[in-house]
């Protein structure tokens, strides 16, 4: 197994293609997918089941994460939908073998934002 280091991040979880969206930033993408996955990151994206991560994109500085999220989250549906097509046609949830299943030493990542 792998070991998946914290990075900062801005972030788009859906609950299907075209589904309902929810933007985000965090200084470690891994934990806080792994809450939206589980249903522990309260919320509008936990109320409308956002657990797929359909787009990301890497920060080196956290006030950088948190200008792009500021900016998308401003945008009408159609460009954040376009952003998530461009990168990311088929909707795949990019995280989706980030986690190892039926591994019972595996402990989720930690979260400190």
């Amino acid at each position: 197994m792998s070991i998946r280091r914290p990075f900062i991040a801005t972030y788009i979880m859906a609950n299907g293609r075209n589904g309902a969206t929810n933007v985000g930033m965090t200084s470690n993408l891994h934990a806080r997918v792994w809450k939206h996955k589980n249903g522990t990151y309260d919320g509008y994206s936990m109320d409308k089941g956002c657990t797929s991560l359909v787009w990301y994109e890497q920060h080196q500085w956290v006030v950088e994460a948190i200008r792009r999220e500021k900016r998308i989250k401003g945008w009408k549906r159609d460009w954040k939908l376009k952003l998530i097509e461009d990168a990311n046609p088929d909707w795949l949830d990019l995280a989706a073998d980030w986690y190892p299943v039926n591994d019972p030493a595996w402990v989720p990542p930690s979260e400190a934002d």
